[in-house]
């Protein structure tokens, strides 16, 4: 198995791959925390680092899938998802409803046989990966923002069994994730999970010549799309409208039908809300799966 720990800081279609892989190849991608590993203890804040979107959330990649051409859909099936033992929580000044009366602060979260320990609290972790996505065909995208080809969604769904769909824009596809967490609560509210180096192991196929304008993530009872504006009204319509068009298209459903549909079985979660916060607003919009009807994308 192809193990691919090269770290990108952004999503481009000028970075150069570290891998080609077949569909179907299992891989494994060594990722660094949010930090690049570079908080190593408690005495270290994100204010030590000089800490800012441009170097934040370093992730393992980019990896060019044979036969990915742009219009096709990039499908990525995360098989398994394996954090270290030791996460970092941090807060700083200005991030997060709390800003006013919250300073720069580091806490070390010890992670044991699947639980972390915060003080005296143990709870089950649940590892999700927080930037996974595809290469813009315009201009770069740094890791640590979220948009229509993935990026930094935080949407804590996104773990092991999970499957991914993404719009392929450039030769390749140009696949790359890391800024995984042992754990993280709707929202990130401080703008941190438990922030923890991984190993994932992922296998990727093809959907030739699909429309897909936004991310969907599939698990084992329900579809989501995920979408991402400055503010929520924009974010929720960027969803709801790919969602409506998605669904309409597999029903065969008119598009208000489908809408009186998604308003009594579809619920709107938010996956990264932590404002003020220069980063979008990121939110998925989830729908239960349907009898008789397989999949959503493609």
């Amino acid at each position: 198995m192809q193990v691919i720990d090269t770290q990108v800081y952004k999503f481009s279609k000028d970075n150069e791959p570290c891998y080609t892989a077949k569909p179907g190849e299992l891989m494994l991608f060594k990722t660094l925390d949010c930090f690049s590993n570079k908080i190593t203890d408690e005495s270290i804040t994100m204010a030590d680092l000089d800490y800012g979107y441009n170097i934040a959330n370093p992730a393992a990649g980019p990896v060019y899938i044979e036969g990915a051409e742009p219009g096709d859909v990039l499908v990525v099936d995360i098989l398994d998802l394996q954090v270290a033992d030791e996460g970092t929580i941090a807060t700083d000044d200005h991030c997060g409803p709390l800003f006013e009366t919250t300073g720069y602060r580091t806490k070390k979260i010890p992670v044991k046989d699947g639980f972390a320990t915060f003080n005296q609290v143990k709870f089950p972790i649940k590892p999700m990966i927080g930037v996974i996505g595809t290469a813009p065909s315009g201009d770069d995208i740094i890791d640590g923002y979220v948009g229509s080809h993935g990026g930094n969604m935080d949407n804590k769904l996104i773990g092991k069994g999970a499957r991914l769909y993404f719009p392929v824009r450039v030769a390749g596809a140009l696949l790359q994730m890391g800024d995984v967490h042992a754990a993280m609560g709707d929202s990130e509210l401080c703008g941190t999970g438990i922030e923890i180096p991984a190993e994932i192991t992922v296998r990727t196929s093809l959907i030739k010549g699909f429309e897909l304008n936004w991310p969907v993530l599939e698990t084992a009872d329900k579809w989501y799309v995920n979408a991402c504006a400055q503010e929520f009204d924009e974010a929720l319509m960027n969803a709801s409208k790919e969602m409506q068009r998605l669904l309409s298209n597999r029903t065969g459903w008119d598009l208000e039908e489908t809408y009186m549909f998604m308003s009594v079985q579809s619920d709107v979660e938010l996956n990264q809300a932590c404002k003020p916060c220069e980063v979008q607003l990121s939110l998925r919009i989830g729908t239960p799966k349907l009898p008789g009807i397989e999949r959503l994308v493609g």
